[in-house]
């Protein structure tokens, strides 16, 4: 069936392009043709297939993931798009996420575009040119290893220690909730190398070496990811592998996690218009009492309230993608700016609160979605299959990336502080 709501994403923000068109067509016939056919399969397997990410790098898309000014195509043999802007980012994500699955999603693309960027904006150039194009070309995974058992969203109190030793540094430590960790070749490390405290942290690009092990995680969604537990025992990296400079990590760390909460807002706003997408299906098919499931006042007001919250979320979104594309100070802002400047804090908060708004809406939908279906989004197979499967997958946009309630406190902090 045709999106009901593609009158609101196709018509995106008014400044988009020919080039944007023709993007969307291209990524939307590989997710088609590649991605859609075979999610199913891939929620049973819990895995990716790893050709799947050589197609995905070979018909020029996986590049995009990492940031539309991050130089990922400079380095890869595939040609950019025309114009290159953060819309373009936007819209093959948002086409990816019309699989129904946030478990393929971040199985395709959460390591490379939380994992990356950090090596891609801080690592040296031979750190760039040694790691990141076959990142880039799907031929190795990457992934981000900052969450421990006892440090997530308090990220300062992390205790996995690097400990410099001539030309190495000596890695002992925990990393859990760690997305593609089992599939990765490359471990992008938040470390202490100092003091406790946000001052001690380093980044660390650690290889798949002896003394470093992943065990999957059996979690209650998003199971194509690789949710995993990595243990670090006394593991050798060389002191090249470090990511900007010693207990100047934390900055690294903070400064990824704009693009990353922009990148679940995508996800999750384009997960919700599937959950609306099915219910509007499923309503016009089932009858009750007589009458299709649509002809029920409570239904319609249950679709209609869902899309009125799915077109705000929307156009949040597209308001930030337009600045991110329109101001040529918000990108050197987003990344290198000092704390103080206004700018760079206003739209920090922005990204929080979208972040947080869109698996607010993404958990209504998905529970208005599961009413509608009744018992059919009770089971993993039929009818409700993606209702049930996104269902369980909410919990991974809510908690992520910082949960909702700590971000919320920390965003108005942030903002008394600056005095905005």
């Amino acid at each position: 069936m045709e999106d009901p709501c593609s009158f609101i994403q196709d018509s995106c923000a008014s400044d988009l392009q020919e080039t944007h068109k023709a993007w969307r067509k291209r990524c939307r016939d590989f997710v088609e043709e590649h991605i859609i056919p075979y999610v199913s399969q891939w929620e049973v397997n819990k895995a990716v297939p790893k050709e799947t990410y050589i197609q995905c790098a070979e018909a020029g898309l996986l590049p995009i993931v990492v940031g539309a000014h991050s130089g990922a195509f400079d380095l890869v043999p595939y040609d950019a798009p025309e114009g290159l802007d953060y819309f373009h980012e936007l819209i093959f994500v948002d086409e990816l996420a019309r699989c129904g699955s946030g478990g393929v999603l971040w199985g395709l693309i959460e390591g490379l575009q939380i994992g990356l960027p950090p090596v891609l904006n801080f690592g040296s150039d031979e750190m760039k040119k040694r790691v990141a194009p076959d990142c880039l070309m799907g031929k190795k995974i990457i992934s981000l290893n900052i969450t421990e058992p006892n440090a997530g969203s308090d990220v300062a109190a992390l205790k996995c220690t690097a400990t410099k030793e001539g030309d190495f540094y000596i890695v002992n430590g925990n990393k859990k909730w760690i997305t593609n960790g089992i599939f990765s070749d490359y471990f992008t490390c938040a470390v202490r190398t100092g003091a406790a405290g946000m001052r001690g942290v380093s980044m660390l690009l650690v290889e798949r070496s002896e003394g470093l092990s992943t065990k999957r995680m059996d979690c209650q969604g998003v199971w194509p990811s690789g949710t995993t537990y990595v243990e670090l025992d006394n593991v050798k990296v060389p002191a090249a592998n470090l990511i900007g400079k010693e207990n100047e990590g934390f900055k690294v760390i903070m400064k990824n996690f704009n693009h990353e909460r922009w990148g679940f807002t995508v996800q999750a706003n384009r997960l919700s218009r599937v959950l609306i997408e099915e219910s509007w299906a499923f309503s016009n098919k089932r009858a009750t009492f007589g009458k299709k499931l649509i002809e029920h006042p409570v239904i319609r007001w249950k679709l209609a309230e869902m899309t009125r919250q799915v077109e705000a979320l929307h156009h949040w979104l597209e308001n930030m993608t337009f600045q991110l594309c329109s101001w040529a100070l918000i990108e050197s802002c987003l990344r290198w700016a000092e704390p103080h400047l206004a700018l760079s804090t206003l739209l920090w908060r922005a990204f929080v609160y979208s972040c947080q708004q869109s698996s607010r809406v993404m958990e209504y939908c998905a529970r208005e979605a599961r009413q509608i279906f009744g018992g059919n989004a009770y089971t993993r197979s039929g009818l409700g299959e993606k209702a049930e499967r996104l269902y369980r997958d909410v919990g991974a946009y809510a908690i992520p990336g910082g949960s909702e309630e700590i971000l919320l406190d920390l965003a108005i902090r942030q903002g008394n502080k600056s005095k905005l």
